[in-house]
């Protein structure tokens, strides 16, 4: 199999906090495809309370290091949450500069390795769930203007409860091991993601 470098970038729910295993769901599916007999090479970039901003910021350097041309590089975005999180009576990030980001971050990427985002998942029953809802779905359209293949697990995660049980029970926004078992279960299944362990680039 050939080798393949993928670096995972965004937030807390990439970094895989609250996971006991320490595997979070990005670990979960690079471990699936190595017992498939892929030859994996992962880097975990998710950052605690990062935004868009913040990943706009850092996301080249950290992944160009990590990536060099002589490598199938390929990087997989997820962030979100900590956009619409609500400080001072105002979100974090504002909804226009969240797409205005991830337009640039996921357009810029796109130019140089082969791209895919994994959307923002719920948390347990705040507010901010709504606007989290409405920041997937333009997400959405702003992956689809660009080509990037774009994975919804908000609303899956919000129906099948394990994520947002195990989220309550903990801290309220991050689950234990078998929430981030569930969203890898959707990453693993997802076209997508199974084509690139196919060697598509």
């Amino acid at each position: 199999m050939r080798s393949m470098r993928i670096c995972f970038v965004g937030d807390s729910m990439v970094n895989g906090a609250g996971d006991p295993d320490f595997l979070g769901w990005a670990g979960r599916i690079c471990t699936a495809a190595h017992r498939e007999g892929h030859d994996i090479t992962s880097y975990n970039l998710g950052v605690r309370r990062d935004t868009s901003a913040d990943i706009a910021a850092r996301w080249h350097a950290e992944v160009s290091r990590r990536l060099p041309p002589a490598y199938d590089g390929r990087v997989v975005f997820s962030f979100g949450i900590n956009d619409t999180v609500i400080e001072a009576g105002r979100p974090r990030v504002a909804f226009d500069d969240s797409l205005t980001n991830a337009r640039h971050i996921l357009g810029s990427a796109a130019e140089r390795y082969p791209v895919l985002m994994v959307g923002p998942p719920p948390i347990a029953g705040a507010p901010e769930n709504q606007a989290i809802a409405r920041l997937s779905g333009a997400l959405a359209r702003v992956c689809e203007g660009l080509a990037v293949p774009y994975l919804d697990v908000y609303a899956p995660l919000a129906a099948a409860g394990t994520w947002v049980r195990e989220a309550t029970a903990n801290d309220g926004a991050h689950p234990r091991a078998g929430g981030y078992a569930e969203l890898a279960s959707l990453v693993s299944a997802w076209p997508p993601w199974r084509s690139w362990l196919n060697g598509a680039r």
